[in-house]
């Protein structure tokens, strides 16, 4: 009796709505999700990925890494360590919206499946030193950490509308069309630049095998979707300034136009350069960056009823 009267005064403490911890732990999930990519990207460029050899110990009989594995172990153990982080965070949104789970459900699931995804991210990521950073399944790595991205993103996005009450975007059924299409082409972009990338020299180990294709043919399956994403880009800023006067709209438009023309200048830059160690991270950031500008525009752009709020309070 005395311990489900403890559970209920735990519960009474948290809050019924959404406040400004709840939209900062939904922050603090999205800056940790591109966070872990960013420093896999390190692994990978420093050729740490075989820094610990084994999986889920970092070298056998140790959890941690041994003198012997140098920086190279470091640098693998922490980027491991850092998914701890993000569980930490994933559990503390949590629990922070419990007294909303039924009210605000789709908050609640999306923190959901976040959780879950950590959890998945290593046993991906503990596969990837098991078949020895085998090109595919680094793909599919970054692939699941690309996708959690998003859904980051999004609970971003509706945390805060919650949080400063703001009614859904006024959009249209055509805004609607060509925003799921940007995020289409953005993912088809981003997924076929892992596939450049596992044909490139950065394979994290000197040992570690590298797709057979030609980097002249798969190049262009890389940018042929980019230059398909800014025209429809173009589009949507057209559609969002013609037949609709929300700012952010036009806001998601703009984000989505700047990170464009940079990750674009880096990727250009560091092909015609030799693939520098440095531009190549930053290309990294720019795909995470990418994947939360084309989630933006496909959020906001959405068809809902123009006083939709996420759930009935």
């Amino acid at each position: 009796m005395s311990s489900d009267l403890a559970a209920k005064s735990w519960a009474d403490k948290l809050p019924t709505k959404v406040t400004r911890l709840v939209h900062g732990l939904a922050i603090a999930s999205l800056i940790s999700q591109i966070g872990i990519i960013v420093t896999g990207g390190a692994v990978r460029l420093t050729k740490s990925g075989l820094g610990c050899s084994q999986w889920p110990n970092c070298v056998p009989g140790s959890m941690t890494p041994v003198p012997e594995m140098g920086i190279h172990g470091l640098i693998e153990f922490g980027n491991r360590l850092l998914t701890f982080v993000l569980l930490v965070i994933a559990i503390a949104f949590l629990v922070s919206i419990w007294n909303m789970r039924k009210t605000h459900s789709t908050l609640y699931k999306l923190g959901l499946v976040l959780l879950i995804g950590i959890p998945g991210q290593g046993v991906i990521g503990g596969i990837t030193v098991l078949t020895g950073l085998n090109p595919w399944v680094v793909s599919l790595h970054f692939l699941l950490s690309a996708s959690l991205v998003a859904l980051a993103t999004i609970l971003v996005n509706r945390t805060r509308r919650e949080l400063k009450r703001d009614e859904a975007p006024a959009t249209t059924k055509a805004i609607a069309q060509v925003g799921t299409l940007v995020l289409l082409l953005a993912s088809i972009a981003i997924i076929m630049g892992t596939i450049v990338t596992g044909t490139g020299p950065h394979a994290g180990d000197a040992d570690a095998p590298r797709h057979l294709f030609d980097p002249r043919i798969v190049t262009p399956l890389h940018t042929g979707p980019v230059y398909l994403l800014i025209l429809a880009t173009i589009a949507f800023m057209v559609l969002a300034y013609r037949t609709s006067n929300n700012p952010k709209l036009r806001a998601a438009g703009w984000w989505m136009v700047v990170v464009i023309l940079v990750q674009g200048a880096i990727g250009y830059i560091q092909h015609f350069n030799g693939l520098p160690v440095v531009l190549v991270l930053l290309h990294m950031l720019g795909a995470s960056m990418l994947m939360v500008a084309a989630t933006n525009v496909w959020d906001r752009s959405s068809l809902m009823p123009k006083s939709a709020r996420i759930d009935q309070d």
